[in-house]
């Protein structure tokens, strides 16, 4: 795990002048709507899980998956203060895989924003998530300029589409390189 984001980094994401730059209702509310079921990888301590779960509503399902288990706490904190639980499932990530047995075929929207990066093995990461994602569902990948390169993030998009994603357009997020891709 020397490859995660510290804890401590976790607060400093939860930061309200965050909301400028990465607004999650502008980046997110084209894609999600109520009663989906979403998949946030790398959740940490919620900054998109908790509005995604205001998106999806009562009827809806944030599976919000991160490796540290320590992050997941301070989540589940943070949605229980917002009355929001009841659409969340924090799981508990591992070097094995993503926990998400089960949830095969179930996510309508995938969002894996700032982590990539960190993940040593970017092809299996990338075929659970086209896994868990129903046929044409998309995937939003984000990574940050400032610590990753073009050309990094171009290797990224040639490990999704080794792992079955269809790149289908390149949304503007603020101090980021994005991606939308759908699983066919």
């Amino acid at each position: 795990m020397s490859h995660v984001c510290p804890i401590w980094i976790g607060y400093l994401l939860l930061c309200p002048f965050r909301g400028f730059a990465h607004d999650p209702a502008k980046i997110l509310g084209p894609h999600v709507r109520e009663g989906m079921t979403v998949l946030d990888v790398g959740c940490a301590m919620g900054f998109f899980s908790l509005p995604l779960a205001r998106m999806v509503g009562p009827s809806g399902t944030v599976l919000c998956v991160d490796i540290q288990p320590k992050m997941l706490s301070r989540l589940e904190k943070r949605a229980g203060k917002a009355g929001l639980s009841d659409r969340l499932r924090p799981v508990l990530a591992s070097e094995q895989g993503l926990g998400l047995q089960g949830w095969e075929g179930a996510a309508d929207f995938a969002l894996a924003f700032a982590m990539l990066h960190e993940v040593p093995d970017p092809d299996r990461l990338l075929r659970e998530i086209h896994l868990t994602l129903k046929p044409g569902a998309p995937l939003l990948v984000a990574e940050p300029i400032f610590h990753v390169r073009a050309r990094a993030f171009e290797a990224t998009l040639t490990h999704a589409r080794d792992a079955g994603f269809l790149l289908s357009g390149r949304p503007r997020v603020p101090r980021s390189h994005a991606a939308l891709l759908n699983k066919p």
